[in-house]
């Protein structure tokens, strides 16, 4: 299972983060599970009001990434499923997502919370959505992963001054 040695974070003071999650329209059920389970997390983790938006698939993730990096939110998690299909599309749309969103981050500054399933099948997103009877739950990892990252930053600059 690819979640074998994954990190137990423990993410505290959060409230008065402002968050944005930007989700995918393709494959809604997945998506539907992906997105319960970020939203979830924030509620857990005390963020109020954290912004959703939609887009139509996984590759204009980076770009409303970008748009929403640059209105003063702490954190952003994206939200996507890509299934490997018969031709080489499945390659590059993982790959221009995935550096996309990597380039939001390293060049704002503001973290992204990767929540990008790229799956060979159906059965594969659908253990990682965080729907019922799957092993994986993404959309919170996601969350808590660029929690943990918004305020280890905010806590770097504190200590800076």
């Amino acid at each position: 299972m690819s979640g074998e040695g994954a990190p137990r974070l423990s993410v505290t003071d959060c409230e008065g983060l402002r968050v944005a999650v930007v989700a995918a329209q393709w494959h809604e059920k997945v998506m539907d599970g992906l997105l319960d389970g970020a939203l979830r997390a924030l509620k857990e983790y005390g963020v109020t009001d954290p912004t959703v938006v939609r887009v139509p698939g996984s590759f204009e993730l980076p770009v409303a990434a970008k748009g929403l990096a640059d209105h003063g939110y702490h954190a952003i998690v994206a939200l996507g499923v890509i299934i490997r299909g018969g031709t080489p599309h499945f390659d590059y749309v993982c790959e221009a997502a995935t550096m996309g969103l990597t380039q939001v981050s390293v060049n704002t500054g503001i973290p992204v919370g990767f929540g990008l399933l790229t799956c060979d099948n159906e059965q594969q997103a659908l253990d990682r959505a965080g729907l019922e009877g799957s092993n994986e739950d993404k959309g919170h990892e996601s969350v808590t992963a660029a929690l943990a990252t918004a305020v280890l930053l905010r806590d770097l600059a504190v200590h800076r001054r």
